[in-house]
């Protein structure tokens, strides 16, 4: 943003700051103006400290920043990844099941159609307990996801959030960490001549998916008396680094395609999603695919006022840059949602927690807020009362679903209650009139200090976000939601949302340090790492684990 972008929305901030969120929640129409739908999502932004004014100061910044330009130019796979000069073409994964005409280039959406042709015999092979002529195991029970990040969160996000649409045709396990804890209790609990173990790394160079791979690949040829051929037989990749994969020891008929073209953290679209469609089927993998399809046709389509990727990025960027939040909670209302923080705090985090421009100048504004949360109603017995009394204020984004998959009506109403109720709460408060109206007993002094404890300052910001059911569609909106906010927020902050440089420093020290842990001389560490590299050698030699 400009200077004179961050000095309007100040003033609008200032404005409002006399304007309690009570008094904005009670006007007329209100609920009717901050309340969008589209198709079986809708999101109601009615308790965040905005007004129309401010509103329209955000919509006359973000057309100045040439959102549908830079909207379209994506769509189109024009290389806007400029730092590592590449598409951005996550969208071009769905664009089969859109409404719209796809813009992506058409050499890139036939090797999509084949990718998911490849996918679609795959899993019907695995669910058919044949070998696909391609030599799989067969007979198959398990399937065990390696990959971590982008190849980790979508899917494993999708597959628990799904449960209920699972054909029960496979059990699915997920082994994200180089922690051997997960990956000896699940060798001591699957039998390895029924798993079949998925690689997912674009590059097939990622330390924990290897570690892993090669601990797997060690079960499986002692469950096999120590043949080779057999064993690999239960692996299939999904990799861009087709050789590397065969010198693992998986030919290239069972490597499905990455592409430069997706980031990983857009990625569960892809065939990194084939455990998605082990768990759904394909057709329920193409239903998720059709969720999405139907949020970017709308994001193509709808003006910024009545766009809901639009607003969800506005909102997001007053609450940081006017309202001077550094952090956002996301609390879905469902435990089968349960990943849904986490997979946020990867998209949001990884794509704006840039510090420079494209061009390497310093940013003009604060960028993205750390992103947390957990499950309600969990949170309501964990951080909320920091939340609601705390010194720091923390917009909220809620996540409910209308119906549920289930027949336990109770339940299901007062998980929705309290997700209304605390919104609400966060927004009203209680005044310090209200909390000495409901103090009871002891002298006036002891009321007046009970009420000031009691008391709620309210005016804290949340948004709503309310699923008509959770399903295959739903869900891949509601994830296309938030992706295309983050490309809006990318233009208000000028940052590429599509590398991710910061990574890669930690890696590389990583492996500096590895040989360090087991007796090759410390060279190059600073001083504090050596310290703790002394210390953990003098642990191991006490025999301390």
């Amino acid at each position: 943003m400009l200077d004179s972008d961050l000095a309007l929305l100040a003033g609008h901030a200032a404005r409002l700051r006399q304007r309690h969120l009570r008094d904005l929640i009670a006007e007329p129409s209100r609920s009717v103006r901050y309340q969008h739908r589209v198709g079986p999502l809708l999101i109601d932004f009615s308790r965040q400290k905005i007004d129309d004014d401010a509103l329209a100061a955000l919509g006359e910044i973000v057309e100045k920043a040439r959102w549908t330009e830079a909207r379209d130019t994506m769509f189109r796979g024009e290389p806007i990844n400029t730092s590592e000069n590449r598409a951005v073409l996550h969208t071009a994964l769905r664009a089969s099941e859109s409404q719209l005409p796809a813009l992506a280039p058409r050499d890139v959406l036939a090797e999509i159609d084949a990718a998911q042709q490849r996918m679609e015999s795959l899993v019907d092979a695995i669910h058919g307990g044949t070998d696909g002529g391609i030599g799989l195991a067969t007979g198959i029970t398990d399937v065990v996801n390696l990959g971590i990040g982008g190849s980790d969160l979508g899917p494993r996000l999708a597959v628990e959030a799904l449960g209920a649409f699972a054909l029960g045709k496979v059990r699915c396990h997920f082994l994200p960490n180089v922690d051997g804890h997960r990956t000896a209790a699940l060798m001591r609990t699957l039998d390895p001549r029924r798993t079949l173990v998925l690689l997912v790394s674009k590059s097939f160079s990622t330390e924990e998916t290897l570690l892993n791979g090669h601990l797997l690949r060690e079960w499986l040829r002692d469950a096999y008396a120590g043949d080779h051929a057999d064993a690999d037989r239960h692996f299939v990749a999904v990799s861009a680094n087709v050789d590397a994969a065969r010198a693992f020891g998986v030919p290239a008929e069972r490597v499905l395609p990455m592409w430069d073209f997706v980031g990983g953290r857009y990625s569960v679209w892809s065939a990194a999603g084939l455990v998605v469609a082990l768990a759904l089927g394909m057709p329920g993998f193409r239903a998720l695919l059709r969720g999405a399809a139907a949020m970017d046709d709308h994001f193509r389509s709808a003006a910024w006022h009545a766009n809901l990727p639009v607003l969800l990025a506005l909102v997001g960027a007053w609450n940081r840059n006017a309202q001077g939040c550094a952090s956002r909670a996301v609390v879905p209302y469902l435990d089968s949602l349960a990943e849904l923080p986490a997979y946020l705090q990867q998209l949001e985090m990884e794509s704006l927690g840039k510090s420079v421009t494209p061009d390497g100048a310093p940013v003009a504004q604060a960028t993205v807020p750390v992103v947390w949360g957990n499950v309600g109603t969990n949170a309501q017995h964990a951080f909320f009362q920091a939340l609601h009394q705390g010194t720091d204020v923390v917009p909220v984004e809620f996540v409910g679903v209308v119906r549920a998959s289930h027949g336990l009506r109770e339940n299901h109403e007062a998980l929705l209650a309290n997700l209304l109720a605390q919104g609400a709460a966060l927004a009203l408060g209680r005044t310090r009139e209200e909390a000495l109206a409901e103090a009871r007993g002891g002298s006036d002094a002891e009321r007046e200090t009970l009420a000031a404890q009691r008391t709620f300052p309210g005016d804290r910001p949340s948004t709503t976000i309310l699923l008509d059911e959770l399903t295959p569609e739903s869900l891949g909106m509601l994830l296309a939601l938030h992706e295309h906010a983050v490309l809006v927020q990318s233009l208000l902050w000028n940052v590429n949302a599509f590398d991710q440089w910061g990574v890669e420093l930690g890696k590389t020290l990583a492996k500096a340090i590895r040989p360090a842990l087991t007796g090759t001389e410390a060279n190059g560490l600073d001083a504090a790492t050596r310290a703790l590299v002394a210390a953990i050698r003098i642990a191991r030699s006490r025999g301390v684990s």
